[in-house]
């Protein structure tokens, strides 16, 4: 009986994505592959024994999993998101961490506008109503008009940017905060392109009419928006988050909502996904939820797989990976970049 001696690659859980192309790619670049269909830990580790490389989705892995798995070279992400990998272990074992920065930027960007303009508009209001015959219906608050309002941008890397891009000819003026934006003539050239102005956190929750979030999840940024960022947004006004669900305190918000402070929400992230049942966003009739799908296109959903399973190879056949977070032979972490 011949022993397979061909590097194991390893996904855990891609059961809502169709990634048999990334399969292929690895398997004709040499590799054996296996699919666990699982984000249980003690699972993983098992299935992923003498694995070189961990393709993951949604699943965890914490520095006792890495110890678990002495042979593992490479954790390949199917996100720009990277909160649910302890990245700090992994460069202190050597092994390369690699998400996906940009693929979906057009995607993600162009959904949280939908999003934003549909409670803005009030769509679903005006929807349900039809749908029941009251075309005479009309939410409590009066629309506003779109070129008199101010949308407020938190984080102002490839997603936030193309947001204020693509928004700048609706609303009357696009600002935006981001920490980590160096201050150079570069960066000032392209904000002033892009209808952008650059100004504090406090300015961009208290004036802007919508304030949406395109920022990482950080220690520094978990419930970035809780009940004190609430009470500061302007009266009236919009949150959005197409990023990740824990920048938001999920109750903060709901009080924030049915005492009247705020207009409404849109979602496409929430803390704890798929939503427990009970959760306080979910049916409220003043916030849209969708369910983490603002990177979905038929071309993005292709090159997360493809550069997925690309970057495996890639680190096989050159030593580095194409989209590593740090270069594992040095250790160094790149500084935090807003999404």
């Amino acid at each position: 009986m011949s022993i397979d001696t061909r590097p194991l690659a390893v996904y855990t859980d891609l059961e809502d994505m169709e990634f048999s192309a990334g399969i292929a790619l690895l398997e004709e670049n040499g590799y054996r592959v296996e699919y666990l269909a699982t984000e249980d830990p003690e699972e993983i580790i098992q299935g992923a024994r003498g694995a070189e490389a961990l393709l993951i989705s949604y699943a965890r892995l914490t520095a006792s999993m890495m110890d678990a798995l002495p042979d593992l070279k490479i954790i390949s992400l199917c996100s720009m998101g990277t909160d649910q990998v302890d990245v700090n272990a992994a460069r202190e074992r050597g092994i390369w961490v690699t998400a996906l920065p940009g693929v979906s930027a057009e995607e993600v960007a162009t959904h949280a506008l939908a999003m934003a303009l549909s409670v803005v508009r009030e769509l679903p209001f005006f929807h349900d109503n039809a749908a029941r015959g009251n075309w005479l219906a009309r939410p409590d608050a009066a629309l506003p008009r779109l070129s008199e309002q101010r949308l407020g941008l938190i984080g102002l890397g490839r997603i936030g940017s193309r947001v204020g891009a693509i928004a700048s000819p609706l609303f009357g003026e696009v600002i935006a905060y981001d920490p980590y934006l160096p201050e150079t003539a570069q960066t000032a050239a392209s904000l002033e392109r892009d209808g952008i102005r650059r100004t504090s956190l406090e300015e961009v929750l208290s004036t802007s009419t919508v304030v949406s979030l395109h920022v990482p999840l950080t220690e520094a940024t978990h419930h970035l928006i809780d009940a004190e960022a609430l009470a500061t947004m302007r009266p009236g006004s919009v949150l959005v988050n197409v990023s990740r669900g824990k920048l938001v305190d999920s109750y903060a918000l709901r009080d924030a909502i049915d005492n009247g402070h705020l207009r409404g929400a849109a979602l496409d992230v929430l803390e704890t996904e798929p939503a427990p049942q009970g959760h306080p966003l979910i049916g409220h009739p003043k916030v849209l939820v969708t369910p983490h799908v603002a990177f979905l296109s038929e071309r993005s959903h292709a090159e997360y797989i493809r550069i997925q399973a690309q970057n495996v190879i890639t680190l096989r056949n050159t030593g580095t990976p194409d989209t590593p977070l740090f270069d594992a032979a040095q250790g160094r972490t790149k500084e935090p970049v807003s999404e």
